[in-house]
């Protein structure tokens, strides 16, 4: 995949490979898994890449008024409406600097209710990364810019490390629209 390519035509990620069903459960434990890494705010994170859908460029989107700080809009995605998240606003770090390489992943999200289309913010994409288990290591107990529950763990590649992401955590819908009802209107 070419990370410059943000089309969504172009931005459909490889599925991961199926495993045979005569495999032994616990050889999950030694298969590699394909994350996506991206930059935002200049540090590299990454997502699995079973949630993600596809990749598209910065469109313009419709506000929705008194919605959660960290919701920029919606755009209509060949006919749904999809809630688009400001990641860096979600982490706390700001809005998010929209330029040329800005784009949108569009990530699927499944919690309690059901599975949920939500697309992402993020400063540039960067590579699809295969990530062994073993290559995973905890976040360190302090100095983390987002929150504890927001990331799975790190993995370093080359002279960076990555932080992934478990995004059901990050973008926890039912999260994100209990601080949107605890607003209120301008001028009240």
């Amino acid at each position: 995949m070419n990370p410059s390519s943000n089309t969504s035509s172009a931005g459909q990620l490889p599925t991961a490979p199926v495993k045979e069903t005569t495999q032994v459960a616990s050889d999950d434990q030694s298969l590699s898994r394909q994350y996506l890494s991206f930059v935002l705010n200049d540090r590299r994170y990454a997502l699995d890449g079973l949630s993600v859908r596809e990749i598209i460029e910065y469109p313009q989107l419709t506000r929705i008024p008194m919605a959660a700080k960290c919701i920029h809009g919606v755009i209509n995605l060949r006919g749904a409406v999809v809630p688009v998240i400001d990641l860096s606003l979600r982490f706390s770090q700001g809005p998010s600097r929209i330029d040329k390489r800005s784009c949108i992943i569009i990530v699927e999200v499944t919690d309690e209710e059901g599975a949920q289309v939500l697309g992402i913010i993020v400063d540039a994409v960067s590579e699809v990364l295969e990530v062994a288990p073993q290559q995973i290591r905890p976040a360190p107990a302090f100095g983390n810019p987002i929150r504890d529950d927001f990331i799975r763990g790190m993995v370093r590649l080359q002279e960076e490390f990555i932080v992934l992401l478990t995004i059901e955590n990050a973008l926890a819908v039912a999260e994100i629209a209990a601080s949107s009802s605890g607003q209120q209107p301008l001028g009240v």
